[in-house]
This record gives C-alpha cells, structure tokens and sequence, in this order.
C-alpha cells in the first residue's frame, strides 16, 4: 500500500508543479477558452492542463520502474508501454485541439487510433465475467470492444467537465475508490505478490487529478482542455480493461468471490455521471431533431446551477454523487451484499436531499470552468 501512495504523491507533486508551465504554454500558443453562450465562466481562460497531468503520469510510471515491490508489473513492459504510449497519443490530439479546435472527425480517428495502440499492445477488454462464467470473444471482438470501450469513457468525461474541478474531482474521488477495489480485490485472492497493474496506474491517476485541482478549483486558472479529460478517460479505462484480464478468478477465496465477478462495474460507477450526461444528451439532442453534437445548456452541471446550487455547492453534489456510487461498489471487496445495499441506499437518500432539498442556494458563481466541447460530440 506505501508504494502505491508514494507513487499517487509523486504524480500530484510533479502535477502540481508543471501546471503553471502547462499555464504559460497555453498563454503564449493562444489556447485560450473563450466565453461562449452555453458557457456561465465570465473570464478566458487558458487550457493544456493535460500536459501537466500527463507529465505527472509519466513520471509516477517511471518511478515505479524503479520500485522492487513493483518488478512483477514490469516485467512485461507491454501494457505500461501501451497505457503510457496510448496516454501520450490522446495527450498530444488534445494539445491540437485546445490550440486548433479540431474537427469532430479528426478526434475521433485520433481517439481510435490510441485505443488501437493500446489493444496492439495487448490491453484487450476478452473477457467480460457474468455470474459464475467469464465470457471470452474472439481477437476481434476483444479489439473492437476495447476501442470502443476507451473512445467512450474519454468523451464521456470530456462531458462531465463543465465546472471548476469538477471533471479532476470526480476522477480523483472514483479513482480512489477503484484502486481500494483492485488493490483488496489482489490481496484477496490470497497471492503473496500485492503488485498490480490496474492499481498502480489508478493510484497515478489519483494523484494526477489530486495535484491538478488547487489550479483548477474555482475560480479556475487554468482548464485540462481535451488534453486532460481525454487522458483521464483513457487511463480509467485503460485500468478497467486490465483488471479483467489480471483477476484469477479460480483463486478468488469466497469472501470476496461476488466482487471478483464484477471487476467491470466499479469503472460504471466511477463514470455514471459522465456516462449519464452523455446518454442524455445525445438522446435529447436527437428528439429535438438537432444533431447529437450540437451543444446546449442542459448537461447535469447547468441543471443543477438552474435548481439554486451555487458553483461550489453543485460540484460538490457530484463528489457526492460519485463517493456514494464508486466507493459502495467498493465495498463489496469487504462487506456483504446486503450491508452495501442498505448504505448505499442511505447514502443516495443523503445525496438526493441535497440535491432537491433546502440546503441549496440561490446561484452567486457567474465563473464556470467549461473544457472544451466534448472531444467528439459537443458540449
């Protein structure tokens, strides 16, 4: 556990740091996010959070390679060279498009192709397990069920970054509760060996958003722009694809035998505001007769500002939100089934009341930290 810690301190410090050269790059390249009609920020702000954050990334893996607790992950340099290089690819589409605004069709093929290079590299989403069977798909299926799995969840948190660190917080608190997940799920399972894949890179990414925030909290300084939300995206979904294929489903002791089965559920927890923002966005947009990539002001942030909740106060109603889903998936590496229903149970009540309730104000924030429009359907 102390190595994984170190490794999420190392990214939030090199993160934290890099952020106000990330700051002076978008300046001096005009990556610069105006103020548009769907927007509620008053002020242009400069995006490339990302770059940081990738910097951050990079340098947490590499010092893991370092870390004798961390050989067995290395031992086949594939996957981490498929995450970091499929990383790097998103990271560098991002770059262009926060400067250049790139078309819609232009991310996408640049989205596929990352999510290419890291099923090339062997991170391949074969087998998905149900109940008591692991279902396994042939070499294609796996591939386009990874790509597709990948180009999903990065513009499913472009999406959901539509507040002052709203998008960073969501992953940082969703990550924490996937990598308690993968790192009792392997301990669980009786191995003398704690080293892990899946949660190595989420404890990065954990510390990656952890050490963009004090930039990004509002008032914002600075946005991730695609660069960022579509390097979050990647990485959780990179991870999520690992722990299915890392999970030795015949040596899972009873304890933990349900979790073992549902290693694919705690990534749709982390992500269902996300996901349910984008679901209902393309639907709504599609009703209405428009084109699903035209943007609009009814994703879940603006809801929220309309209902009263202030900036501050409606970001954190989706920590909230996100805690009570991601961390009561969690807990079903410890607890049973049955107490994880009743808390979780409690704690949707908890966060509904504070989503309809009294407890929200009258909305005072007129600054509001947009990325970009999602990195292929709008925003």
């Amino acid at each position: 556990m102390r190595v994984y810690l170190l490794v999420a301190v190392v990214a939030a410090v090199v993160t934290y740091l890099t952020t106000p050269l990330a700051r002076w790059c978008a300046l001096r390249w005009g990556a610069i996010t105006a103020v548009r009609d769907r927007d509620v920020h008053a002020i242009p702000t400069p995006r490339l959070g990302g770059m940081a954050m990738f910097v951050g990334l990079l340098v947490a893996l590499l010092l893991g390679s370092r870390l004798p607790f961390l050989e067995p992950v290395y031992a086949n340099p594939r996957p981490i060279f498929g995450i970091v290089g499929g990383a790097a690819i998103v990271c560098a589409l991002g770059v262009a498009d926060d400067i250049w605004d790139l078309d819609w069709l232009t991310k996408l093929m640049g989205q596929v192709l990352a999510a290419g290079f890291l099923a090339w590299q062997g991170v391949l989403l074969y087998q998905l397990p149900v109940a008591d069977n692991v279902i396994s798909g042939s070499a294609r299926s796996a591939v386009f069920l990874t790509v597709v799995s990948v180009v999903v969840a990065m513009n499913a948190v472009n999406f959901v970054d539509g507040l002052d660190g709203l998008a960073a917080g969501v992953l940082a608190i969703g990550g924490s509760a996937f990598f308690l997940y993968a790192y009792l799920l392997t301990v669980g399972t009786g191995r003398d060996d704690y080293s892990n894949l899946a949660t190595l890179v989420v404890a990065a990414l954990v510390g990656v958003c952890v050490g963009f925030l004090p930039h990004n909290f509002y008032p914002a300084r600075i946005f991730m722009g695609d660069s960022g939300s579509m390097l979050l995206g990647f990485v959780i979904a990179a991870a999520a694809i690992v722990v299915t294929g890392q999970i030795d489903f015949a040596a899972v002791v009873d304890r933990v035998r349900f979790p073992a089965y549902v290693p694919i559920l705690l990534p749709v927890a982390v992500l269902v505001l996300p996901l349910l923002d984008m679901g209902l966005a393309i639907v709504r947009r599609l009703l209405s007769g428009k084109s699903p990539f035209h943007p609009d002001r009814l994703h879940l942030h603006h809801r929220l500002l309309a209902l009263g909740h202030s900036h501050r106060r409606a970001v954190a109603i989706m920590y909230v939100w996100t805690g009570v889903l991601a961390f009561g998936v969690a807990a079903l590496a410890v607890l049973s089934t049955t107490t994880v229903l009743v808390v979780t149970g409690l704690g949707v009540v908890i966060a509904t009341i504070l989503t309809l309730g009294p407890l929200r104000g009258s909305r005072r924030d007129a600054h509001h930290a947009p990325d970009d429009a999602p990195s292929v359907v709008g925003s």
